[in-house]
């Protein structure tokens, strides 16, 4: 009985299987999918694929309107909306990812090991997490990063340190059903050792909660390094970030809007694709394994 117990834990497991997955995408997730695609190959090779200088400055022709040339316009300075929106994709994409990666990690091993061995562990955890809650931490975020001198890294630093306390209590809570089922005790019976429960059996079994989060995660940490970058203090000056971006174009919304507009539309399309995507992995597979017969 044992034995089958721990296969069904097991079978918990996210089953990636291409072909389920394109047998039941919706059409609003399959768009999702191709902007979230589009956005990635940008990232990785838009330099070869719209080869035009993101910093180059043609102060004859500022604030110019879309055109053969310029497909987007250009902005305050001559630079080309079109090159710095794609050369923009790589720190969108690259800065969210290390955040809600670094979320998911710290949240998995300080969420499952306070639920899993409890005592003065889960204790101290769960009070650092309260402490963090109840800081602003948003204020506190533009504050050391304005101190630090800004700077995209420092940015990425200081909102992988204030990103994960949510994280860790929603796992923690996951990870406490798991705990109370019968495979858990069937696990320490067969003399498993605690490491390989929490983390071969606990953790697959709230894998779907961890890709939402992930995606929820990312969408918030693009936000909040827009924002910094709109306040100047999130990127270096001339930088082609896409927060930057709207706060320099700003003043050109009569003459050409696509200036800032194109940048907002990307944000808001790159978030809103993640957290749809995070969304439908946890409702196809929440649920999956987590009860034993």
């Amino acid at each position: 009985m044992a034995t089958a117990t721990i296969t069904t834990v097991r079978s918990g497991k996210l089953p990636w299987s291409i072909a389920s997955l394109a047998r039941s995408v919706p059409i609003s997730i399959g768009l999702a999918l191709f902007v979230i695609g589009v956005l990635l190959v940008l990232a990785a090779v838009g330099q070869w694929i719209w080869p035009v200088s993101p910093s180059a400055q043609h102060l004859l022709n500022v604030a110019a309107p879309p055109g053969s040339e310029n497909w987007l316009g250009t902005d305050t300075l001559g630079r080309d909306v079109t090159a710095r929106i794609v050369a923009g994709c790589q720190s969108a994409v690259i800065g969210p990812f290390i955040i809600s990666a670094s979320g998911l990690v710290l949240s998995s091993v300080l969420g499952i090991g306070a639920a899993y061995l409890g005592g003065a562990v889960d204790t101290i955890t769960m009070r650092f997490v309260d402490f963090m809650l109840a800081l602003p931490g948003l204020l506190i975020v533009i504050v050391i990063v304005s101190l630090g001198g800004g700077g995209y890294w420092m940015a990425i630093l200081v909102l992988c340190l204030f990103n994960v306390q949510g994280d860790i209590r929603i796992v923690r809570g996951a990870a406490l059903d798991q705990k109370s089922l019968p495979y858990i005790e069937a696990a320490r019976v067969l003399g498993i050792p605690r490491w390989r429960i929490m983390f071969r059996h606990i953790l697959p079994n709230v894998s779907a909660i961890l890709v939402a989060n992930l995606a929820i995660d990312f969408a918030l940490a693009l936000v909040a390094l827009s924002g910094l970058a709109f306040l100047g203090l999130g990127s270096q000056p001339g930088a082609p970030e896409w927060g930057s971006m709207l706060s320099d174009n700003e003043t050109i919304l009569f003459s050409n809007p696509y200036g800032a507009l194109a940048p907002a539309a990307a944000i808001v399309l790159l978030a809103l694709s993640v957290n749809l995507v995070g969304d439908w992995i946890y409702d196809r597979y929440a649920g999956r394994g987590r009860f034993v017969r």
